[in-house]
């Protein structure tokens, strides 16, 4: 057996995987879209230029998949961002050591009132969100700001830089709930390319966080790549084996997906790899038949059309109202943001464009409390 997915990845051919993906034909694409339970080789023929002109039955097979196993609800999240330290030097992010920012950390009165702006929005479930800075906001400053931010939140998810087992395993008694790692990009070269400084640079300890996670038990582990760095449908075929692997391994965490396409920042973007609106449908259309009971997330990196779209035809969780810089709830500063978002609505309006589609907006993540029982009462989904 595998001691971490590092050993899974090396036994992978990216050069191997585009020349499979690219030579897959119509004949490939009608077979995975005929089967109720997908494997890889079906995944990449869904992914597959081949697939473009099924999109309509892509699109129906993933509304009815994600109705069957969701229901007619959408679960609405905000993000919180504690810092923009960072002591990498990142090629698309605006968080980079070396662009030229003013810099803020929130103290414990400020998280504070980031959460009381944030409760009065109506939210329940936060992503918190820091830069990368593990000795100015690491396991220390996460100690103190968790035990505030669970008063205010019964369901707390972490999007900051990769940690040990231990230190999750501290969060976790504290009562984190959910951890969101993405991988960036599964090619080790253009990895290398993009992360110039710092400890992110280290590829293989980024790859293993989610092996880290799965082994302390953490209740909802989240995946992706970020779309502009390679070839998407290549770097999303490593995330789906990857999500193969954990599922199978740590089943008793759940996991989610996420597709954060590039967005502009302070510093610029550089060698960006274009995904057309109609290949981000085709992607989480994708994702939906091959794990129909995995969650897909959407944030406000996309547009308002394109969002609204969506809400019905797969996803199941989306922020709303989203500031990415630290203290712009309770503060405006707009000078400190990660990137710049595009759906800019405010939560109410995202909730009744979210009504609009039949749908309801779901506060709490009700399944937290069904996770509260022994966890032999669920079975291994392989």
């Amino acid at each position: 057996m595998s001691n971490s997915f590092y050993d899974v990845w090396k036994q992978l051919s990216w050069d191997d995987m585009t020349l499979k993906l690219y030579s897959s034909n119509a004949d490939d694409v009608e077979r995975a879209l005929n089967k109720n339970r997908l494997n890889n080789d079906d995944f990449m023929a869904l992914l597959s230029p081949s697939a473009e002109r099924y999109l309509p039955a892509l699109a129906e097979r993933s509304q009815m998949l994600t109705r069957q196993r969701f229901g007619n609800t959408l679960q609405l999240f905000i993000p919180l961002y504690l810092s923009n330290l960072c002591a990498n030097d990142c090629s698309y992010c605006g968080f980079s050591m070396s662009n030229r920012l003013k810099r803020k950390t929130l103290s414990v009165t400020e998280i504070e009132q980031e959460c009381r702006a944030i409760k009065a929005k109506g939210f329940d479930t936060i992503l918190i969100v820091t830069g990368e800075h593990e000795t100015k906001v690491g396991i220390e400053y996460f100690r103190q700001a968790m035990p505030i931010i669970k008063r205010y939140f019964s369901y707390v998810m972490f999007e900051v830089q990769p940690l040990s087992t231990s230190e999750y395993k501290q969060l976790k008694g504290l009562g984190l709930d959910a951890v969101m790692v993405y991988q960036e990009t599964y090619s080790s070269l253009t990895y290398s390319q993009h992360h110039l400084k710092g400890k992110k640079r280290d590829f293989r300890w980024r790859l293993e966080t989610p092996d880290r996670l799965g082994a302390c038990g953490m209740d909802k582990i989240g995946l992706g790549s970020l779309i502009g760095l390679e070839d998407w449908r290549i770097d999303s075929t490593f995330t789906a084996i990857h999500l193969d692997y954990m599922r199978k391994r740590y089943w008793r965490s759940r996991y989610s997906l996420s597709f954060p396409r590039l967005r502009p920042c302070t510093g610029g973007v550089s060698s960006v790899k274009d995904m057309t609106n109609k290949q981000l449908v085709q992607l989480i259309c994708a994702y939906r038949l091959r794990f129909p009971d995995v969650e897909l997330s959407l944030s406000t990196r996309e547009e308002q059309s394109l969002r609204d779209g969506l809400f019905s035809l797969g996803v199941t969780s989306v922020s709303a109202e989203s500031k990415t810089q630290p203290g712009g709830y309770a503060n405006e500063n707009e000078e400190l943001e990660q990137f710049s978002i595009d759906d800019g609505r405010s939560v109410n309006e995202v909730a009744n464009a979210i009504k609009a589609k039949g749908l309801q907006p779901v506060w709490t993540d009700w399944l937290n409390e069904l996770s509260a029982t022994p966890s032999e009462t669920f079975s291994n989904p392989e």
